[in-house]
């Protein structure tokens, strides 16, 4: 066997460069060595020793690695700079350092935890001010303490603060449009810039003095900012002209007609002919959603005289279970008109001037008219148009998937059973309110939406189920999960998405009847 000194000797590195070596490449992890910085530990002259200074405890391998010279290293320089260096360090001064490090960590933790708990305090001050400020016109208005407190951290906290903050979002404040109240006392969230951007192009469609309907109802087919919705929805209802001039005597003269109906007919609900009509009214509106909404007394009140009107102006189908749930979203948007509040089902509607209510009123009643009149047929005897509708959305199904539809045949489901409801409240008992009046901004952009666009959208909801309903073995645990849709938690996004799907569907069929049936 080969001396260690030949084992040696294959390790040791010749003068010569090494084809292929890679060469140190000086930047952060390699500093240019100066010989001004580093003379101290290099003497001049001297040739760099062939074995590095000795660490204490070192391990066999790092004794092999410092008596050896790979062939692709160039260069001991570096080596031998650690390994002075680290011959040089004090293990005390490292443990006093690394002590220190942890001091000024636990100090930040601490400053942090105690400026949080700071602006939480500040925030429930200010809370507590917004609830207690109040000015005329019976109307409320936001009020934003801006005191300055002063701070007893040092400058190091004052500074690692001002850092955070800079790092946190702002939530900024939009202030109040005008002619609208603030019954609230929580903070409207910021527009995203794509929210800015469209009710920019809202308020400019709107502010012209003849609105362009075509033009609004392509940008609210993709949803309508909420502090424009009440005027959009009077437009595209047909409510309102689309002239600018004629709008307010146009809104005076059908709030005065809508009070003279109510003083004309509304005292005869107990008549003997109209007293079964105004009783099953006066039942549906406790079952009406949302529960904080329809026990107000000034809320039941409004719906039972809307609906009896409209019951007695209509005599050819009159009043229908089903027609109470149409009244709500016209007269939760049009409430939000004239406050600003996220949540306008938990607001009290009594504490309104009594103005307002009546505009609120007659405006809900004038709109939800002229839906009906595009789907009367829904509520006519025996209510040929959903008996209808339904057959067409049980013949779309078994061509859009044909194994749910199969699925729900083999396990005896009717379609009636689930979807007479769908058609029947406009899919207003199978999700939240706020994605039923998503969905009505693009309702009354389409043409005949809300008796021809309604039919895919039931479609797509049927089939967004799919997993769901294949997974289902038995008619009752089917019926239930149908009639129960976990839509609780939906959103605008899940709606957007049920659209669109909807809209492609109707792209494929609505121009080739033929296409889905049998």
């Amino acid at each position: 066997m080969a001396s260690d000194g030949g084992r040696k000797q294959f390790w040791k590195r010749s003068g010569a460069k090494v084809p292929g070596s890679i060469q140190h490449v000086y930047g952060a992890q390699h500093p240019p060595f100066d010989p001004l910085l580093h003379g101290t530990l290099i003497k001049p002259g001297s040739k760099p020793p062939t074995t590095p200074v000795k660490l204490k405890k070192v391990s066999t391998f790092q004794e092999f690695e410092s008596n050896t010279s790979d062939a692709w290293d160039l260069g001991d320089d570096d080596d031998e700079l650690l390994a002075v260096a680290a011959e040089n360090l004090n293990t005390e001064v490292v443990m006093e350092t690394a002590h220190k490090v942890i001091q000024n960590h636990s100090k930040l933790q601490e400053q942090h935890k105690f400026q949080e708990e700071h602006l939480q305090e500040e925030k429930q001050e200010e809370f507590a001010q917004l609830t207690s400020v109040a000015c005329g016109d019976n109307r409320l208005v936001k009020s934003v303490s801006e005191g300055h407190t002063s701070s007893s951290l040092d400058s190091a906290s004052e500074n690692s603060s001002m850092q955070r903050s800079q790092s946190l979002p702002q939530t900024s404040i939009p202030p109040l449009a005008s002619g609208m109240a603030d019954y609230s006392t929580s903070v409207t969230p910021a527009l995203t810039e794509r929210e800015a951007s469209r009710l920019d192009k809202f308020k400019q469609l709107l502010a012209g003095p003849n609105t362009d309907l075509d033009e609004l109802r392509k940008l609210s087919w993709s949803g309508i900012p909420k502090r424009v919705r009440p005027i959009a929805w009077k437009l595209l209802s047909g409510y309102l002209p689309a002239n600018v001039d004629r709008r307010e005597s146009t809104l005076q003269r059908k709030r005065k007609e809508y009070f003279a109906f109510v003083e004309q007919y509304y005292g005869s609900r107990n008549d003997e002919n109209h007293q079964d009509t105004y009783r099953q009214i006066h039942i549906d509106i406790p079952r009406m959603s949302p529960e904080v909404l329809r026990l107000q007394p000034k809320v039941t009140e409004i719906f039972e005289r809307i609906l009896f009107i409209w019951a007695i102006r209509h005599p050819a189908s009159g009043y229908v279970q089903g027609i109470n749930d149409l009244v709500t979203p016209f007269f939760v948007v049009f409430v939000c008109e004239y406050i600003e509040e996220e949540e306008v089902e938990n607001f009290d509607v009594s504490s309104l001037p009594e103005e307002v209510l009546q505009n609120i009123e007659a405006d809900s009643y004038w709109c939800m008219s002229k839906l009906l009149d595009g789907i009367q047929d829904n509520y006519t005897f025996a209510q040929p148009g959903i008996q209808k509708k339904v057959k067409m959305l049980e013949e779309l199904v078994s061509r859009i998937d044909e194994q749910v539809h199969r699925h729900l045949d083999q396990h005896e489901v009717k379609y009636l059973q689930f979807a007479f409801r769908w058609m029947n409240n406009l899919l207003m008992r199978e999700v939240p309110l706020r994605c039923t009046i998503r969905l009505w901004d693009t309702y009354q952009s389409e043409p005949e939406g809300f008796s021809h666009f309604h039919l895919y959208v039931c479609a797509a909801f049927l089939v967004r189920w799919r997993k769901e309903i294949l997974e289902e073995k038995d008619f009752q645990e089917l019926l239930i999960f149908l009639q129960n849709l976990p839509t609780v938690h939906w959103g605008n996004e899940d709606i957007s998405v049920l659209l669109a799907e909807a809209y492609r569907l109707k792209f494929a069929f609505a121009d080739a009847p033929n296409h889905y049936k049998k």
